[in-house]
């Protein structure tokens, strides 16, 4: 006896233990890493550009995660005062931003007011929130590019090696927990919060970190090989708290990526959430360490 029945959805593509659309990842990261690179290498200053269009989008998609459970950010406000913190520090450095960001965080709280008394607490406090994890600790980035001054650009630049510095190693924590856990992973380190991420993946990504950060601190910044190590040591373990932070977010929020801005990566801050956290302590690192 067989039954009608409706037309059902065409079934999710499987992309077995990847978890994603390699060829479309590669892709995307092959056009964003090369206007990365072309804005360093010829105007190191139009690489802010970049900075700030990626925390406006970022801000956007956590606002957009947030509204699933009725917090509705102030968008305007926390996108502008964002863009101002990035150019502040970027002109000004660490005393400008803090300013900036003390500003900013006042400025969200009374905006808030005129909606009333219903729910200020909970936005005011994730609007806080999305203030420091978003614009605050991208304007590190700001302040590492600021390192070899205001103009130009190319590998001679402190800035520019610095930023190159911070992207490839974070990078070589993501790639190298990929293939570990990928060929490897048996033994999940947060089950609960991010299945696929495994304690093998983690030592892919420690052995990556600390052999790019070596390379790269010695070969081109002329510094010490410990600085190096210490570099990928510090790196592995922020960029693996990062993702893991963005993941319990998305879990709470429900959601499984924070867009689809990306193709193969899904939401920009699926992207960003390492590098968000590995940018202040490798600044703060190369710069007393390296710089000075």
């Amino acid at each position: 006896m067989t039954t009608e029945s409706g037309p059902t959805a065409p079934p999710q593509k499987d992309h077995g233990r990847a978890g994603r659309d390699l060829k479309a990842a590669v892709a995307s990261a092959v056009v964003l890493l090369g206007a990365i690179a072309a804005s360093l290498a010829v105007w190191k200053t139009a690489f802010m550009v970049i900075v700030v269009v990626a925390l406006v989008v970022a801000i956007w998609e956590l606002r957009r995660g947030l509204l699933a459970h009725d917090v509705d950010l102030p968008e305007q406000p926390l996108m502008l005062g964002g863009a101002v913190m990035v150019v502040v520090a970027y002109v000004w450095g660490t005393d400008a931003l803090v300013t900036a960001t003390a500003v900013t965080a006042l400025a969200l709280m009374l905006w808030l007011l005129h909606r009333g008394i219903d729910g200020y607490v909970k936005t005011a406090t994730a609007s806080v929130f999305t203030l420091v994890y978003v614009p605050f600790l991208g304007s590190f980035v700001a302040l590492m590019l600021a390192e070899g001054g205001l103009d130009g650009g190319g590998l001679d630049d402190d800035g520019v090696q610095g930023i190159l510095v911070f992207i490839l190693v974070t990078i070589s924590s993501d790639i190298g927990g990929y293939i570990a856990g990928v060929l490897f992973g048996k033994h999940p380190m947060a089950p609960v919060i991010s299945p696929k991420k495994s304690w093998e993946g983690f030592a892919g990504s420690l052995l990556a970190c600390v052999g790019a950060g070596w390379v790269l601190v010695v070969y081109l910044l002329d510094g010490d090989w410990w600085v190096g190590l210490l570099l990928g040591l510090i790196t592995v373990v922020m960029a693996t708290l990062g993702d893991l932070c963005e993941s319990v977010i998305k879990r709470d929020l429900g959601i499984k990526d924070m867009s689809q801005v990306i193709p193969g990566h899904g939401g920009l801050m699926d992207r960003l959430d390492s590098l968000l956290a590995t940018i202040a302590p490798i600044w703060l690192l190369l710069h007393y360490l390296v710089f000075t």
